[in-house]
């Protein structure tokens, strides 16, 4: 029986070492992919990855077995890919070539902008420049928003998981979600050469 992500921690906890590993292991493709998308550099999210679980061995006494390992492992993550964006004093580029997942929330998904499946942005010209639009949406797109966004649509995490990943309350998720899908939404809808880099407030 495989064990679930607090048994790995708590082994970890009481010293069984290769239960970081473990965890590590199994939060790779999954956590390399938010960092990624969030940083817009492979390199760097490499380097962050990481840094998270070099952070999860330093912090390893300060974890509260109550608290949920995949939010708490998605806070250390964002927190490192902040700090490290406000360092670059830049804005980086999300990657769109993975499928989009779903979220909990009413009104325009996001995946409705994005081609359809086993289609590839330069399938025809019209796509290509749509997804050139989307790309530069979410290139302007402020972090805060940019966070919320990817942890919603690339992570499936909840509004709930969100807000404890990002320390703020539900209904700011919600309205920055809301604010974040507007936004691309204004660029999609906008004619090529005419996209307006506006933010939402």
């Amino acid at each position: 029986m495989a064990r679930t992500d607090r048994d790995l921690l708590k082994r970890f906890l009481a010293g069984h070492v290769e239960s970081l590993g473990l965890l590590a292991s199994r939060y790779e493709r999954e956590l390399y992919g938010f960092l990624f998308r969030f940083v817009g550099d492979r390199q760097t999210a490499e380097d962050l990855f990481q840094e998270t679980f070099l952070h999860v061995w330093r912090k390893r006494n300060q974890y509260d077995p109550a608290r949920a390992v995949r939010p708490w492992l998605f806070t250390i993550a964002a927190n490192l890919a902040r700090d490290w964006l406000r360092r670059e004093s830049r804005r980086r580029t999300l990657s769109l070539d993975n499928r989009v997942g779903g979220v909990d929330c009413e009104g325009a998904s996001f995946a409705d902008l994005l081609p359809a499946d086993g289609e590839t942005p330069l399938a025809s010209l019209e796509v290509k420049e749509q997804y050139q639009r989307v790309r530069q949406a979410l290139d302007a797109m402020p972090e805060h928003l940019r966070s919320v966004l990817v942890l919603a649509y690339y992570q499936g995490l909840k509004y709930r998981e969100i807000a404890e990943v990002l320390d703020i309350p539900v209904g700011t998720v919600k309205s920055r979600l809301h604010s974040a899908v507007a936004h691309v939404l204004s660029y999609w809808r906008t004619a090529p050469g005419e996209a307006r880099a506006a933010t939402p407030s």
